[in-house]
């Protein structure tokens, strides 16, 4: 043991001298393919950060990108929990208070307060970093979404539930081009024309927020009452319907033509044909039996599973429709019998990590101070209206009209008229093709907001005035 005691520094000792002078003898050499006028330059040269002090070393440390980057991860996440917490506190969805937290983060208040400090966090060109990182991490989530798509009980509640959804998109689809006709020429960007602008602003007032509304009625013990179902299975219908033709519209902005268009829709016809029939079986031959043999699926399975839905990702977006819907997709094929061991591998890391990064990103973009004349909030009024009156409106008469009693289908319209986090995502695509100015861009947020944070109260007024009892919340 003693022996031992001494060898160890010894050992270190010595080296460690052997090292020094090595060192010290390899700093006078000078390359042999530097000119000799250059090598005298090179020797003046002290090490990177001599002669500044060790807190200068540190604040370039800090200002490092990839240090930058986890500074704002941490802040994000620090914030998101905080308003998630008290989002639930208010009875609402941990998803508002996540909204909220990332539009806090932004120059809508973190930014107006302390702009210099904003500046320090989030300066400009570190944004293109979160931006990946969130689009990365709603791939996931559309991977998510589409795994928990029900396909059978859109089957067996078909009729109605169809009826309800494509009648919930019609018509505010429908106000919102209209909407659209009368504000073009004030709030469009000069290079985008009037159907590009209509079609957007349409598809945005026509999205339904699955998991959100999901999450809803979980959370409000509804699930598996006839409310709970069929409201679940509208938004499931609604959610495949508006991302086709959320794909359809990418597809005509980004071709720029008509021709160009039709190209692209057709290329994504064939691209879901080879997803839904020759993908999905494949997959299944694949996956299935293992796990039916009471086995967990394999590494190299789930492996596989993130290479289909990134491939199909890829392909998406190299046709012109969008990546997150190849996401989507790819998780719709996957086998049901492996779906909920994936789900639980990627839901944590997805839900707590990487979508309040895509939160604080759009609240990034979200400048409300922008919103500084009566004239503006005329707008988002008008906004408001349309968006409400057109979702809750179109899915409570159609509800009516499949023989759903007034009380059951005002809450199918308050829980249809929630838009949360897959309205985010539309704004963005739109934001991102130049369709939508930042004026616009921040009153569409605070609608996506205002219509998710209402359902809530609405489901417990509806209760009140139709004397319903339904099980406590959660």
């Amino acid at each position: 043991m003693k022996r031992s005691f001494l060898f160890y520094p010894l050992i270190i000792g010595v080296f460690g001298l052997l090292i020094w002078f090595i060192i010290s003898k390899g700093e006078k050499l000078v390359p042999e393919n530097i000119p000799a006028a250059i090598s005298t330059e090179v020797a003046k040269i002290s090490p990177p950060g001599g002669g500044h002090g060790i807190l200068h070393e540190f604040v370039q440390h800090m200002k490092h990108p990839l240090s930058l980057l986890l500074v704002q991860i941490i802040l994000i996440l620090a914030v998101s929990r905080i308003f998630g917490a008290a989002a639930r506190k208010v009875k609402q969805p941990a998803v508002v208070g996540e909204i909220i937290a990332g539009i806090v983060l932004g120059p809508s208040l973190f930014g107006m307060l302390w702009p210099d400090g904003m500046a320090a966090v989030f300066p400009a060109a570190s944004l293109n970093n979160l931006q990946f990182l969130s689009q990365i991490g709603l791939a996931f989530f559309m991977f998510i979404i589409g795994m928990e798509l029900d396909i059978e009980k859109i089957r067996n509640k078909a009729h109605d539930a169809v009826m309800i959804s494509h009648a919930s998109i019609i018509i505010p689809f429908f106000l919102g081009v209209t909407l659209a006709y009368f504000i073009y020429q004030e709030f469009a960007p000069a290079n985008v024309n009037f159907i590009s602008f209509a079609l957007f602003m349409g598809i945005a007032m026509s999205i339904t927020a699955f998991p959100v509304l999901a999450r809803i009625v979980q959370e409000r013990k509804l699930t598996g009452t006839p409310l709970g179902t069929l409201a679940i299975t509208c938004a499931a219908a609604d959610d495949v319907t508006a991302w086709c033709i959320l794909a359809c519209v990418v597809a005509i902005v980004k071709a720029g033509s008509i021709l160009g268009a039709l190209v692209t829709i057709g290329l994504a016809v064939i691209f879901v044909a080879g997803m839904l029939y020759l993908v999905k079986p494949w997959l299944h031959k694949r996956m299935v039996a293992k796990v039916r043999d009471g086995e967990k699926l394999s590494q190299r399975n789930v492996a596989f599973a993130f290479f289909v839905m990134l491939i199909a990702g890829y392909v998406a977006e190299i046709i012109g429709i969008h990546m997150l819907f190849g996401a989507f997709l790819a998780g719709v094929i996957m086998p049901n019998e492996a779906k909920k061991m994936l789900t639980e591998k990627l839901e944590d890391v997805s839900l707590l990590i990487l979508l309040p990064i895509f939160f604080a990103f759009t609240g990034l973009r979200t400048q409300i101070g922008l919103l500084n004349e009566v004239h503006l909030w005329t707008v988002f009024s008008l906004i408001m209206l349309v968006a409400v009156g057109g979702k809750f409106g179109g899915s409570t008469l159609s509800a009516k009209l499949v023989g759903q009693s007034w009380s059951e289908a005002m809450s199918i319209g308050a829980l249809m008229n929630t838009r949360g986090l897959m309205e985010l995502i539309v704004l963005n695509i739109g934001y991102d093709l130049g369709i939508l100015t930042p004026e616009i861009f921040a009153m569409m947020v605070l609608m996506a907001l205002a219509t998710t944070f209402m359902t809530g109260p609405v489901l417990d007024i509806i209760n009140y005035t139709t004397g319903r009892k339904v099980p406590a919340t959660a």
